[in-house]
Order: structure tokens, then sequence, then C-alpha cells
């Protein structure tokens, strides 16, 4: 039946309704002389006129190429137009080559016919169509139960899902209540389902009519609402579903596509990102970008969004190139106009990183690249430091040298007051941002804000996979409390903060208030359909080596300023010699050889003295060694020239 109905769609369905249109017009023509008893003015080439005539106004008003299964107000106006241009013009050939006058009512009634019988012949195949789906549906899924939806939302929106659900029953919706703050509304149907109330009535008829799925379906809501209403609705233990924002479904037809779970992005709470476009645009298009980690998290985020800026050349590198490789497909089809890039390099390799700023000479450098998981850098510190601290070193030596016009450096709230090498080498990092920009003509700044939802060792894949898994999902505190945005916020914010790029600045993004980790592991629980501590347990574990119960955004010497942006603030530039920073690193650099752990820590905690000391030798100790080892290097140094 399903070849049937495509053969006659794609081939036939023209032929079709030219056969069912010649049928109509001769019948009635016929009829309506019969029905006023006026055989004796019949005449066989009025019928032949007046196929012709409809035939030719239905073709000039194109009602043989409409898609009839999504017609509307606008094809029955299609319709009348054609019958009404018809019907006047057959009477006056019927007069000026039959000669034979005009019966008004005879005209109305033939048209009246036509109308009527024409737009039902094309709505002849959509019902049709409905009807053999229908069969089909109830034959393959006749042990189907649909599911019973609530939807919230009684507008344009919530309509066109509605419609969707009661015309697709193969995807097993039955829509049962549709829930609306505005009173007006209450009561009233929606394609026979009813408006039941306000969100106050979500529990009692979830409970009423065994509703086992809410669909928020409002394209234009503000972050305040969604997140009371989601509040609600996670509170029912109903599978949760929401339909984007307006404009991504704006020019889709199947709006039952663009449904999704509630993520934990939508409990955030935080409005969308206003940004200065034009400021932007000044320092990104048309120049040659580089992006350094560009197959990470923030790094792809940043790539996909520096994409809209038309930049001259985007130059994404990283070591990793799985990712690498799955960025360049999404940039190539997302952007196809795009002059991109992607380069396998590791930023430890001077060498290899010199001869590409030679080669492609990027004017904006955006450093993404890093070692960013805490407990595994508290086992390999050395690495953390090779990576992070001689990777940055590597990079800004490179764009200074090479005219870069500025240099922007991601940075993290674990750099302040750091408890973990981690941190540590990123407030290293800062360090080095705010010392070379003293002595370079390149803009060095750096960007620090807290962890971003979904990307690559965030908490939040975890519990996924432990609640998948039915549990337990583990924490180490239950007070533990992080900043959280959302990967696009965070990029966005980055691309701003660039345009305010006077030089040797740490901007620290608005993270809003702090999330207890506890609370986000419970309502992720929820949003799976289970209950915290009974369905799903939430263990605790302890805090790992380095972790902090919270995290911080600015140190005690910073001064907080203000930006043209109120989600972006400013620390003011520190004193710091590059030189004289420059010789310590080069002394660690003999120590790294050592592979002696204690030692690295000991290094760190001289270069920031805000790192809370590990455990271990004492300091005393720990320095005299170090010293040894570094004269020893020295004088092996010396001796082989």
């Amino acid at each position: 039946m399903k070849n049937f109905l495509d053969k006659l769609k794609l081939r036939h369905k023209k032929v079709l309704l030219i056969f069912l249109d010649v049928i109509f017009v001769n019948f009635f023509y016929g009829f309506a002389f019969l029905l006023l008893e006026q055989r004796n003015e019949i005449n066989i080439w009025g019928f032949v006129l007046a196929t012709c005539t409809y035939l030719f106004f239905f073709y000039v008003f194109k009602l043989y190429d409409s898609l009839w299964k999504f017609a509307g107000s606008y094809e029955f106006l299609n319709v009348i137009m054609a019958n009404a241009c018809a019907t006047l013009t057959f009477n006056v050939l019927k007069i000026i080559l039959l000669k034979q006058g005009l019966n008004f009512t005879r005209a109305v009634i033939f048209s009246l016919f036509t109308v009527t019988l024409t737009f039902s012949s094309r709505m002849f195949y959509r019902f049709l169509r409905r009807y053999m789906i229908f069969l089909q549906t109830k034959s393959m899924n006749s042990c189907l139960i649909p599911k019973k939806v609530m939807i919230i939302g009684a507008g344009y929106t919530g309509s066109l899902i509605i419609k969707e659900m009661l015309s697709n029953v193969h995807l097993g919706y039955s829509p049962q209540a549709v829930i609306d703050d505005n009173r007006s509304k209450w009561g009233s149907y929606i394609n026979k389902v009813k408006v039941v109330g306000g969100r106050n009535q979500i529990r009692n008829y979830v409970k009423k009519e065994n509703i086992e799925i809410i669909v928020i379906a409002i394209a234009k809501i503000s972050q305040k609402e969604k997140v009371e209403i989601i509040n609600i609705c996670k509170e029912t233990g109903c599978e949760l579903k929401i339909i984007p924002a307006y404009n991504e479904i704006l020019n889709d037809d199947v709006f039952l596509s663009k449904m999704r779970d509630v993520a934990v992005e939508d409990l955030l709470g935080r409005d969308t990102v206003q940004l200065d476009m034009e400021g932007i645009s000044v320092y990104l298009e048309n120049r040659v970008v580089l992006v350094t980690g560009g197959g990470g998290s923030i790094g792809s985020e940043l790539c996909r969004q520096i994409s809209k800026f038309k930049p001259k050349q985007l130059l994404v590198l990283d070591i990793y190139e799985n990712n690498a490789y799955d960025l360049q497909n999404e940039l190539k089809t997302l952007f196809p106009n795009l002059n991109l890039t992607v380069l396998i390099a590791s930023i430890r390799d001077k060498k290899r990183l010199e001869a590409i700023f030679a080669k492609f000479k990027p004017e904006v450098v955006f450093h993404a690249a890093a070692h960013k998981h805490v407990p595994l850098m508290e086992e390999s510190p050395g690495e953390a430091i090779k990576n992070n601290v001689f990777g940055t070193l590597n990079l800004v030596e490179c764009a200074d040298k090479h005219g870069v016009d500025r240099f922007v450096q991601i940075s993290t709230d674990k750099a302040v007051n750091p408890t973990n090498v981690m941190g540590a080498t990123k407030r290293i990092c800062e360090m080095i941002i705010q010392a070379i920009d003293k002595t370079s003509e390149t803009k060095f700044v750096a960007v620090r804000f807290g962890n971003v939802l979904g990307s690559n060792g965030s908490v939040i894949p975890l519990f996924k996979k432990q609640i998948a898994a039915g549990g337990p999902v583990t924490l180490t505190h239950k007070d533990i409390t992080r900043f959280f945005m959302t990967i696009p916020e965070a990029a966005q914010l980055v691309l701003q903060a660039g345009a305010f790029a006077g030089g040797g600045e740490i901007f620290v993004l608005d993270m809003g208030k702090p999330v207890k980790i506890y609370d986000l592991a419970s309502d992720l629980i929820k949003l799976s359909g289970f209950e915290p501590e009974k369905e799903v347990k939430i263990e605790i574990t302890g805090l790992r080596p380095g972790e902090k119960l919270y995290e911080e955004l600015l140190m005690d010497e910073e001064d907080l300023g203000k930006t043209k942006h109120e989600k972006i603030f400013i620390g003011q530039p520190a004193d710091i010699s590059f030189e004289k920073l420059k010789n310590k690193l080069g002394g660690v650099r003999l120590l790294l050889e050592a592979e002696d752990d204690e030692m690295v820590f000991a290094v760190v905690r001289d270069l920031v003295p805000t790192y809370c000391s590990r455990n271990g030798s004492s300091d005393e100790v720990i320095e005299k060694e170090i010293k040894e080892i570094i004269d020893t290097k020295q004088e092996a140094a010396v001796s082989m020239l």
C-alpha cells in the first residue's frame, strides 16, 4: 500500500486531479441545468467550453502543483479565486461563442458546486493518505499503547505540537491536557484537547490523567519562567521534553523533530548573552584566527562562533586528531565558504609552532589547549607544567615574535588560590600573559571562568552514565559547590572579552550563583524520571586530591572593574617581570627531567605563593635538593660548551 501511495503521489497525482476535475465540471454543469429544468438549453459545446475554461484557470492558479497534504486557508482561497475567474470567463465566452444568455441562479449554483468539489477532490488525497497511514500503523503497532502527554503552552507552538501528535499516531503520543497561565484560554480546546488550567494544575492533572510525558511548548519564554515550570514538572516523575527557541523551529515543517529532553542546562536560568557584534567583527572579520585546543569543548565552540564572523582563515590546532577531524567535517557542512585549515600539532613543540606562525601568520590567537583534569594532574604534575606552562610560553613567544594583534588565554577559577597543580599552572599562565604584555606590541589578555556544563571531564556526562547504569551517582562532598555556565555562553563571552582587550587584563566572567553539585545530581536524576536516594542512590566518596569545596573568581589583590558588558568584569594588570619569570621557568625546565613530583610541587609553591602547600617533605629539604639539581645541570651544560 505504501508503494501504491508513493507512486500515486509522484507520478499520477496531477493526472488523477485533472481526471476528477473533468468529471466534476461536466457532471455539475449538467446538474445545474437539470436542477432548474432547463433541458432545452443543454448544448454539448457548453460542456466542452466549461471543461476547457475551468482546467485552464486551475492550471493558471497552480492548483495542480500545491502540496495538498499541507493545504490550508491559502489553498482554499486559491480554489475560490480559480473558480470565480473560470465562472466569469465561461459565462462571457458562452454569451459570445454559444449565443446563450446568462442565467444568474444557474451560474451561482454551478460555481458553488465546482468550488466545493474542486477543493474536496484535492482533500480526497489527503484523507486517503491519512487513512492508509492509520491502517498501516494500526496493523504494525497493534500492541503499541500511546503515551499520555501533557502540553504546556496553549499558543501557536503548542497547537502545532498537538496537531503533529494527532497526525502521526505511529509515534505513540496521545495529548490529554493543555496547561496555560492565560485564564482566558481555560476551558477552550485545541484539536479536542482541553486547556485545563495554569501551572498550579500540573500536578493534579498528571495524577488525574496518568500523564507520562510533559512537553514544554512555549517558544518565547524567559529563563526565569522556564526554570519555574521545569521545577514544578520535575517533581511529577514524568518524562520531560521541551521545544527549543522560536527561531529554531519557525521554518521547519516537522515540529516534533525539534523536541528534545529537558537538560540540566535548562535549569541554570541564565539569560541569553547579548553581544556587541560590531565590536567583535572589528577584530575577527577578514582576519587569520588561530584556536589552540580547537577540538576540545571550549575550543570547538569558539571555532563555531568565530566562523560566523567570516574570518579570512580559521586555523584549528589540536594534538588529538579525532576531535579535530569531527570538527572539520562539522564546520565544512555549516560554513561551506569558510577558509578552514586543521593543524595537528602539540603546543609543547616550539619548532612546529614557529613553522605554523611563520607560514600562516595568525593575527588573533585563542589559546584553549591545556591539561584540565585535576585528579590526573595531581598524579602527573610534571606533565601539567610541560603542557600548560611551557606550552603557553611557547605560544606567547611565537605570538610576540610574529606580530599577532591580540592573544586571548582561556583560564579558570581554579587559578585563584589554587589547591591543585592544574589550577596553579593556569595561574602561572596568567602571570606569563601579564608579564609579556608589558614588553610586547601584542595585546595579551586572559579570560577566567568556572565550569562549563557538558564539557569534556565535567560531572554531567559521568552522572548520566551512572544513572543509566542504575546508580549510584557519586560525588565527593555533599556541600561542594561550583560555578557553571553553558559552553556557547562561555565561548560568546570569551569573544566579547577579546574585543575589550587593551593588554594585560584578566577578564572575569559573571558565573552567577554557585551551584551545589548534590542538587545538580538530584535534578539530573529527577529529569531522568527517577527519584533520588530511593530509585537512584547518591554516594559521597570524599574529596579528591587537590579538590576544593568551593571555587573563587578573584584573588585578594585583584580589584574588580566593570566593562561595557554586564557579564564581563576586569582584574587590574599585575606588575610581573617577564625576564625574571622566564629565568625561574628555565630552572623549572631542568627540574622536570628529575621526574620528582615533590620537587615539582615545591617549584609550583615558589612560583605561585597563593598555592596551598602539599603534604610531604619540608620546603627546606626540597629547596636544597632543587638547588643541587639546577647547579649540576648548569655545570654539565657549561662543560659541554
